[in-house]
């Protein structure tokens, strides 16, 4: 029973830090960091007029480094998209339902009212 709830305890510590560390790094203002702390070695690898070094430098550091941060605001932005369509494909088929409910009350009453015509149609025909 212990490790159980000292199980949840960590899943409930580790979902809230991954949403914390999230929520930061997929920042704009995140990816402006990262790039000013990317720039900071870019004189080094220049200074080394090393081709390896400038590419590991533009692939390891830079790209990587900042790429990150404005992948996951593209990610964001998509997902938000993604959730307004939904929202207003819901809104929009709620809306028919209710509009297919009242045309099926109408549909009841007209069907109703037609059955007591007939009614009365047979019995003046009798």
């Amino acid at each position: 029973m212990r490790s159980n709830s000292n199980s949840n305890f960590m899943s409930s510590f580790n979902r809230k830090l991954a949403l914390a560390i999230t929520s930061r790094v997929g920042t704009m203002a995140c990816a402006y960091l990262f790039a000013a702390i990317a720039l900071i070695s870019l004189p080094k690898a220049i200074s080394s007029r090393d081709v390896i070094v400038i590419v590991s430098w533009v692939a390891q550091t830079f790209l990587q480094l900042v790429l990150l941060s404005i992948i996951m605001v593209g990610q964001q932005i998509s997902s938000e998209k993604v959730n307004n369509q939904i929202a207003e494909t819901h809104a929009a088929a709620l809306a028919e339902f209710e509009m297919a409910k009242m045309q099926m009350a109408e549909l009841k009453q007209i069907s109703a009212e037609v059955n007591e015509l007939l009614r009365d149609l047979h019995s003046k025909i009798k």
